[in-house]
Formats: structure tokens, C-alpha cells, sequence
């Protein structure tokens, strides 16, 4: 299979040393569970955005700083590409900022959360189990960095988990979009420099807390899993349907 990343953003020059890009980090914990995969980037931020729907298998959009509501070209243009995706069938993972963008695009809003910064690790009650959850487990525990969230679902979204504090935390909108609020490409070691970085931002006293979630075990490897059974579920329903087309 093959994935093509649309890289919103880019890992602070500050901590990419250590922790490499974004490209490097989602590869990295891909190919753990895949070592198969392949992956083509776009880096949309740039204003490079894929002109063919059909140029990979399957799609996943990074997280990013900027907001989906933000005033800036490429971000528009990037959301048209995934109604396109939409219109097309084609599978589409969203990752923080593309679970925003594609709620967002599809017709859904996105506001900044009067709960403040979710940052460090998140605990989330999975509501909804789909036949891709394999393994299955009722609970979804990914590192965060967000302020923005998904306030209103799309048409036609349901919601598959979350918590109080960010209700739509995994949505999944027809069989082939599915959006998750959480980082699974996020080490315990970035989340904690990056919370460090952005301490005066999000408030001391909420890093002091994310900082004392890391203790906790992360789903990154079981998220990655999930991830995959969803794009190869989404691809064969795709292909099906074009073959009992007349």
C-alpha cells in the first residue's frame, strides 16, 4: 500500500534534531507495524497540494500550529482537495488538524475549546466498536497538543470516541474518512519537550499536568493498526463497488 502524507507542518527546528520531521516520525512508527508500506509526501504547507486524487492508495493528513480556520491559501486549497477525496471514495486518515479540516470541509465546525489546551496524554472512552478495531479495546490513550476542536460533526459523521473533555475525539464519516484528535506518531519524549517549548502558550499548570500523564501507556502501535485495517477495508469496499458498476 501506498500513503501519501500531506504535511501541514513541521517539527521546531529547536527539537527536530532529536526527534526528526514529521515525515520521519509517522515512517517510523508505520513501518513498525508495516514494514511494507510506502509512503509519498506533499508538503501542503508549501502549497503543494496533490493534483490527482488517484495518486496513492490511500491518504493521511498530519497535524499542524496553524488552525483549520485560519485565513492562508494552501489550507483552502488543501480543503477542497479532500471534498475531493470525498467525492472520489478514496480512503483519508485525519490527524488533529486534519481530523479538523476534514470535519471542517465536509460541512462540520471547528472552534477553540473553552476546556483551554489539551496537551500530554489523553484518555478516551471508545463508544462505538467497528469491525476495523482489531484488537479491540474500549478505551483510545494518544499524546495531544491541541486548543481547536471539533464542535459540530459533519453530515453523516458519528462519533466513535472520546471524553469530557474533547467529546469528537474519533469520528469516522461514511466508510472511507475516518479522523482522530490524537498524535499517534508522537514519542512521550517530544510531547514532553514540545509542552516545554510551548509552556507560556498553554499555561504552566497544564504542562505541569501533561507532564504528569506520560507515566501512563500510549495506543500508538494499536491506533497504527487501526489506521491500516481502516484504509484496507475503505480501498476493498472502493473496489468492489466499481466492480458490480455496470
Amino acid at each position: 500500500m501506498v500513503i501519501g502524507l500531506l504535511q501541514c507542518d513541521d517539527v521546531a527546528p529547536a527539537l527536530r534534531g532529536r526527534h526528526g520531521n514529521y515525515p520521519e516520525m509517522f515512517e517510523a512508527l508505520f513501518h513498525r507495524v508495516d514494514p511494507s508500506l510506502t509512503f509519498r509526501v506533499w508538503r501542503c504547507l508549501d502549497g503543494e497540494i496533490p493534483d490527482d486524487v488517484e495518486a496513492v492508495d490511500a491518504w493521511l493528513t498530519t497535524g499542524s500550529k496553524f488552525g483549520v480556520n485560519d485565513d492562508l491559501p494552501w489550507i483552502a486549497e488543501l480543503e477542497a482537495f479532500v471534498r475531493a477525496l470525498w467525492a472520489a471514495g478514496k480512503p483519508l486518515v485525519g490527524i488533529c488538524f486534519g481530523h479538523q479540516l476534514m470535519a471542517r470541509a465536509l460541512g462540520g465546525e471547528v472552534e477553540k475549546s473553552g476546556r483551554g489546551w489539551g496537551v500530554g496524554l489523553s484518555f478516551n472512552r471508545v463508544s462505538e466498536r467497528a469491525d476495523w478495531m482489531v484488537p479491540w479495546q474500549p478505551g483510545l490513550d494518544l499524546l495531544v497538543s491541541h486548543q481547536d476542536q471539533v464542535e459540530r460533526l459533519p453530515e453523516g459523521a458519528r462519533v466513535l470516541g472520546g471524553s469530557d473533555f474533547c467529546p469528537a475525539y474519533l469520528m469516522q464519516v461514511g466508510e472511507h474518512f475516518l479522523g482522530v484528535q490524537g498524535h499517534p506518531e508522537f514519542t512521550r519524549a517530544y510531547s514532553r519537550e514540545l509542552m516545554a517549548l510551548r509552556a507560556d502558550l498553554v499555561g504552566h499548570h497544564r504542562v505541569r499536568e501533561g507532564q504528569a500523564s506520560l507515566s501512563a501507556p500510549v495506543d500508538n502501535t494499536l491506533m497504527v493498526r487501526w489506521i491500516l485495517a481502516f484504509m484496507r477495508r475503505a480501498i476493498q469496499l472502493r473496489g468492489s463497488a466499481a466492480q458490480s458498476r455496470p
